[in-house]
């Protein structure tokens, strides 16, 4: 055994699971990419001609405490999905096509089982979103996470033709809300979720909740939805009648909507305008958490808000439906502080 293996960092393990990275990430991939798994940087073609001022937008991001619930659970696959998922949704707002993603792994000790899980994770997603895996980076540091810790961290580009970007600059009174559902909770709260079914419950992850109907693990790591491509849909159909995006993340609703709002212009929600998925009800009644709290940490049941002309609202609704989103309208623009978003 070498000194750096004994000190914590297995080389050759690292190389024999990069080696059969090429099956893994067949399928998650797109013409543009050149070259191949392994150089030092990867190569993407943009195709020019499909743009008169092609823009790039770029995002990363990370899991969060959603790892936590992956490593208690043993189960890894669903974290890839919900990297690229969130980090489509992130560029999408913005008008963005997503073209490549790269991720980051970082952990104290190399499991083959965790690493194989969520590069699968990530390819499938990826194969799915049409969106290349152009390589990444895994790093072994052992004496910097726990045992079995590890993190997961990801970077998307995408591209949009300049005059296109969705920035909600065209946002006006009485345009319309359009909530979209989540899955679950997608990839925040978690750390207020997992203190309360953990810490205040005494759950474990294979703990059953009857008013879930599911057990703890199974509900926590539920796929994030990406939206990217029903939006970019909507957004080729309707044009300039969707004025702005939402993704609903870290910071609830009041954190995120006014993200895209001009100033002077405020977002008025109306309370019991969708269906609360039952996660959310059951956590705010165990856990003794605010309407406020609950609002500003969890997406309550809507992933994205679509913000639209209120002359379009009805087909752009119906739009959303077809492409598997039935809306909820949950609200409309007013005049007051961008900031402030008003619950009625």
């Amino acid at each position: 055994m070498s000194l750096y293996a004994e000190a914590g960092v297995n080389l050759e393990l690292g190389d024999r699971l990069k080696a059969g990275l090429k099956d893994k990430l067949r399928k998650a991939t797109r013409p543009e990419v050149l070259g191949g798994i392994g150089a030092f940087g990867g190569l993407f073609a943009l195709d020019f001609k499909k743009y008169r001022e092609p823009v790039l937008v770029a995002s990363t991001d990370g899991v969060g405490t959603k790892l936590r619930v992956a490593v208690m659970a043993g189960r890894h696959g669903t974290v890839g999905q919900d990297l690229v998922n969130h980090s489509c949704n992130d560029i999408a707002v913005m008008g963005a096509e997503p073209l490549f993603f790269m991720d980051y792994i970082g952990t104290g000790r190399l499991e083959p089982k965790v690493f194989d899980e969520v590069i699968q994770g990530l390819a499938e997603a990826c194969a799915q979103a049409n969106v290349a895996l152009l390589g990444g980076e895994t790093a072994q540091m052992p004496g910097f996470y726990g045992d079995g810790e590890y993190d997961l961290v990801g970077t998307i580009v995408g591209c949009v033709e300049k005059s296109e970007i969705l920035d909600g600059k065209a946002v006006q009174p009485g345009d319309v809300l359009l909530g979209l559902p989540s899955s679950g909770l997608h990839t925040n709260g978690y750390s207020l979720a997992r203190k309360i079914f953990f810490d205040q419950l005494g759950l474990e992850a294979t703990s059953r909740v009857p008013e879930l109907a599911n057990t703890v693990a199974n509900e926590l790591l539920k796929v994030h939805v990406n939206y990217a491509p029903a939006l970019l849909e909507i957004r080729a159909k309707f044009g300039k009648a969707l004025h702005a995006a939402v993704h609903i993340t870290g910071g609830g609703f009041s954190g995120n909507i006014p993200r895209v709002l001009p100033e002077g212009r405020q977002a008025r929600v109306k309370r019991g305008s969708w269906p609360a998925l039952p996660v959310f009800k059951f956590l705010q009644r165990a856990g003794k958490v605010s309407d406020e709290e609950m609002h500003d940490v969890f997406n309550m049941g809507l992933g994205m808000i679509l913000i639209c002309a209120s002359d379009k609202a009805d087909e752009i609704a119906r739009a959303s439906k077809e492409a598997g989103f039935p809306s909820h309208r949950i609200g409309e623009i007013g005049e007051g502080p961008r900031e402030q978003v008003v619950f009625v």
